[in-house]
C-alpha cells in the first residue's frame, strides 16, 4: 500500500513536471526578423548574433525567428509590415525609412563622411538625427541601434570612368530621392526597384547597374552580371535595426532592456565585421574576374554638387546646412 502510494505521488510529480514544461514553452514568444540579405551575408550573421543575445537575455522567454532573402517581403514592404505589426524586427538603408519620415533622405547626401569611424560618430553623435530618430516611434518604428554595410558604389555592365561614362545609362534606385538626385546629377537615366529584383533586371537588360556597399554586391552577387566595380564610394550606407514600437510597447521595462543591449551588441559585431572586411571581399571579386575601377572622385564630387542645392530647396537651407555642419565637424575631429 505504501508503495503504491509512493508511486502515485512519483507519477503526480511527473505529471505536474510536464505541464509546467509544457506551459513554459508556450510561453515563449516568437518574434519574426525580416531582412533582405541572403543566408551567411553579414546582416543575416548579425540577425543570428541579435536573436542569440535575446534569447540569453530574456532567459529564453523571447525566440526572435529570422526570415532572411526577402522571404516576408522587400524593404519597404518589411518596414510597412513593421508599423502594422505583421513583423517584428527589420534592418534596412536608412534612406528606407524616408517614405515615412522624409527628413531622413539627407543622410544621403552624397560624400558626408570619408570613413567608417566618422560614419560611427555621425549616426551616434550627430544631434539632429538622433532628433530625427526619435520621432519614428508616432510612426509606428523605433530604432533600437545601427549595423554598419558601408559605403555605396557602383557595379556596371560597362566601365564607369567618370559621369561622362553614365549618360544615357539605366540605374536601379531605392525609393529614395537624395539617392535617385544623385545618380541623375551624374548623368543617370534612373529606374526605382526593389533590391530583390535588381539581379535579373541587369541579366536582362533592363537596367545597366547598379549601386550599394560592398558587402551587398558581395552578398547579391551583382558582379556577376554587372562586373565592373567603380569604387566611388559616393553614400556612406548604414543599416538602422527597428522594432515595430507595438512590439515594443508590450515589453516589460526588464525586457526593452535586455533588447536594446542585444541590439548594440550586434551592432558592434556587424560594424566590426563589415568594415574588417571590404580589402578581401574586394580582392575576392577581382579574383573571380570583377574589374575594381578606383576613379577620380573630383569629377563626381563636382557633378553632383547640385544635389545640395536641391535639398535645401525641398528640405529648407536651415536643416540642410545643419547636417552638413554636423558631418564637417565630425570629419574634423575624426
Amino acid at each position: 500500500m505504501e508503495r503504491a502510494m509512493k508511486q502515485m505521488i512519483r507519477a503526480a510529480a511527473a505529471t505536474v513536471c510536464l505541464v509546467v514544461g509544457a506551459g513554459l514553452a508556450q510561453a515563449q514568444t516568437v518574434l519574426k526578423f525580416s531582412h533582405t540579405d541572403n543566408p551567411g551575408g553579414s546582416r543575416d550573421q548579425a540577425a543570428h548574433v541579435f536573436a542569440d543575445k535575446v534569447a540569453e537575455y530574456t532567459e529564453g522567454r523571447y525566440e526572435v525567428r529570422i526570415f532572411p532573402a526577402g522571404q516576408l517581403g522587400n524593404d519597404p514592404k518589411a518596414i510597412e509590415q513593421l508599423q502594422l505589426g505583421g513583423v517584428d524586427f527589420t534592418v534596412s538603408a536608412t534612406g528606407s525609412y524616408a517614405t515615412h519620415l522624409p527628413s531622413l533622405n539627407l543622410t544621403a547626401m552624397p560624400f558626408l563622411v570619408d570613413t567608417y569611424e566618422q560614419g560611427w560618430a555621425f549616426y551616434d553623435g550627430s544631434e539632429w538625427l538622433q532628433g530625427e530618430f526619435a520621432k519614428l516611434p508616432e510612426k509606428g518604428i523605433r530604432v533600437l541601434s545601427t549595423w554598419e554595410a558601408g559605403f555605396r558604389s557602383f557595379t556596371t555592365t560597362f566601365p564607369l570612368n567618370s559621369p561622362a561614362d553614365a549618360v544615357g545609362r539605366k540605374m536601379r534606385v531605392f525609393p529614395n530621392d537624395m539617392i535617385r538626385w544623385t545618380m541623375e546629377a551624374i548623368g543617370f537615366q534612373t529606374v526605382v526597384m526593389p533590391v530583390t529584383d535588381v539581379y535579373l533586371a541587369i541579366q536582362q537588360g533592363t537596367v545597366d547597374g547598379q549601386e550599394n556597399p560592398v558587402d551587398t554586391i558581395v552578398s547579391l552577387k551583382f558582379a556577376e552580371v554587372a562586373p565592373y566595380l567603380t569604387l566611388t564610394r559616393h553614400v556612406y550606407s548604414p543599416l538602422p535595426l527597428t522594432v515595430a514600437e507595438s512590439t515594443w510597447a508590450k515589453l516589460s521595462a526588464e525586457d526593452q532592456e535586455a533588447i536594446s543591449r542585444a541590439a548594440q551588441e550586434s551592432a558592434a559585431f556587424s560594424r566590426k565585421l563589415v568594415s574588417e572586411s571590404v580589402a578581401s571581399q574586394l580582392e575576392a571579386l577581382a579574383a573571380g574576374g570583377a574589374t575594381i575601377i578606383t576613379p577620380e572622385i573630383g569629377p563626381f564630387r563636382e557633378a553632383v554638387a547640385s544635389v545640395y542645392d536641391k535639398a535645401r530647396e525641398v528640405y529648407g537651407a536651415e536643416v540642410v546646412d545643419a547636417v552638413l555642419a554636423d558631418a564637417e565637424a565630425i570629419r574634423a575631429a575624426n
